[in-house]
């Protein structure tokens, strides 16, 4: 008798497989292990119910969901700015950054400005096509998307839209992956470079102010009303009331309504918007809504995809094993 934990060759003599006259072992033919079509399909099957009841119902970036037209908005109406860059002032002093450069020279204007760490709002000069005198002065800074890009993009949550409607930053979670600079469609989101410890810097929209009950700075600053604060709802039909009031003076478009899934900072003008160099090529869906697709396949291609591909090769495998033992029995028989 064989010891249970004895592992035997198959090519070994045993009483049960005694050898032969020629001294070959005569073993009886071991059933092989098949794996039918029908339970191959099980298998997958099975598997790819396991994964889908185990995906999550939403995996969505770090941002809440509001009504987009109860969050705090601003609207700018670029017909009444003066372009006295009080507003820049105001966000420098509330925000701790340095004084706007140039300040009260008009030769700040010679040359197209960004936002940067260091100014979180600018005001540039363009000409107004329309009346050919006076100037169009265009107010930038973050816009504070209704479905931020770059809080979906940020691997970390540290920008988030809150349920007030600012997309905030938190510094203590960032990484400085710096996701959040080429996932947002209006290039805001700047990285401090020069510093040791670096982090991500853009608009507020005065967050702490507004849980104080304060109106942002830049509004409050304003002297010729050109920025109003209010519910985004509410910016939209002042808004539109102003055009449809003065159709000959401004152009029909609301930029920030639709564009990029909509937006917190909201613009009318009587220049067109592409004159004074607005993106026109964010589309109207937001970007998270637009990678959503993608990021839920990703579960699929992670769980489902390989245990299939794994299935189809044992099976295939099988078969192919199948088809040899059974060529070369044919072939034993034919020489006996």
């Amino acid at each position: 008798m064989i010891h249970p934990d004895v592992w035997v060759d198959d090519n070994c003599a045993t009483p049960d497989k005694p050898a032969g006259p020629d001294g070959e072992i005569r073993s009886e033919k071991k059933p092989r292990a098949k794996v039918s079509r029908r339970t191959f399909l099980r298998i997958v099957g099975a598997t790819g119910t396991a994964t889908l009841l185990s995906r999550p119902r939403q995996v969505r970036a770090a941002w809440n969901a509001p009504r987009s037209d109860e969050t705090a908005a601003m609207l700018v109406d670029t017909t009444r700015c003066l372009g006295c860059r009080v507003c820049e002032v105001a966000c420098s002093r509330a925000n701790g950054l340095p004084s706007p450069a140039t300040l009260g020279q008009q030769s700040v204007f010679e040359e197209k400005r960004t936002t940067d760490q260091r100014a979180f709002a600018v005001v540039n000069r363009y000409k107004n096509s329309r009346n050919g005198r006076a100037p169009t002065f265009v107010r930038t800074q973050c816009m504070h998307c209704v479905k931020p890009a770059c809080a979906s993009a940020c691997p970390v949550a540290a920008l988030e839209k809150t349920p007030e409607g600012p997309v905030v930053y938190h510094a203590d979670r960032c990484l400085g992956c710096r996701y959040c600079m080429v996932a947002c469609p209006f290039k805001i989101p700047k990285f401090e470079y020069e510093k040791a410890i670096p982090y991500i810097r853009k608009c507020s929209f005065c967050i702490s102010r507004l849980r104080q009950g304060k109106l942002p700075a830049c509004a409050e600053a304003c002297p010729a009303r050109a920025v109003r604060f209010g519910k985004r709802g509410d910016l939209l039909e002042i808004a539109r009331t102003r055009i449809y009031q003065n159709p000959d003076k401004y152009v029909h478009h609301i930029y920030g309504e639709h564009e990029a899934g909509g937006t917190g900072w909201l613009y009318i003008s009587d220049v067109p918007f592409e004159q004074l160099d607005f993106p026109m090529d964010v589309g109207t869906t937001s970007y998270p809504d637009l990678t959503w697709p993608f990021l839920s396949s990703v579960p699929f291609v992670l769980t489902l995809w390989p245990p299939l591909l794994m299935g189809v090769y044992a099976f295939t495998k099988s078969r192919q094993k199948a088809a040899q033992v059974e060529t070369k029995e044919e072939k034993e028989t034919r020489h006996e």
